[in-house]
């Protein structure tokens, strides 16, 4: 139909259309794994809202995906071998807000280019080693 928004993969997600591999959600934030994964416990962290382009979420949405990201972020650390886990935002390969928190040991690590599909049963034992370190 004319005029239609087709909602993203995202937002598909969000409704349970698409299944993924849930780390923790609220009324307004999604995290899960990311299917191709730069490292092990690659996590995105979403605006249940559609909203195409992070700074064009209101200053609540903008500063709350920080600090929902902030706790999953220590559940990956404690989870996976790593120095830090690196924040990035692309932007460009899905029309909807995300973070993508990263495990890593160098900031050479955030790189797309190192990403691959992940196996499903991989996914799920990750995800499953991540919710068991949040509150």
């Amino acid at each position: 139909m004319k005029g239609r928004k087709v909602p993203t993969l995202f937002t598909r997600i969000v409704k349970g259309e698409i299944p993924c591999h849930k780390i923790c959600e609220d009324e307004c934030f999604l995290a899960f794994l990311d299917i191709r994964p730069i490292n092990p416990g690659h996590t995105l962290v979403i605006p249940k809202k559609e909203i195409d382009y992070i700074f064009d979420l209101d200053d609540a949405l903008l500063g709350g995906i920080m600090v929902f990201s902030r706790e999953i972020a220590a559940a990956i650390k404690k989870s996976v071998e790593c120095r830090r886990v690196g924040i990035m935002v692309a932007g460009i390969e899905v029309p909807h807000a995300h973070v993508h928190l990263v495990p890593i040991q160098s900031v050479g690590d955030l790189n797309f280019a190192k990403s691959k599909p992940a196996d499903d049963q991989e996914l799920a034992r990750m995800a499953e080693r991540i919710r068991k370190h949040l509150k």
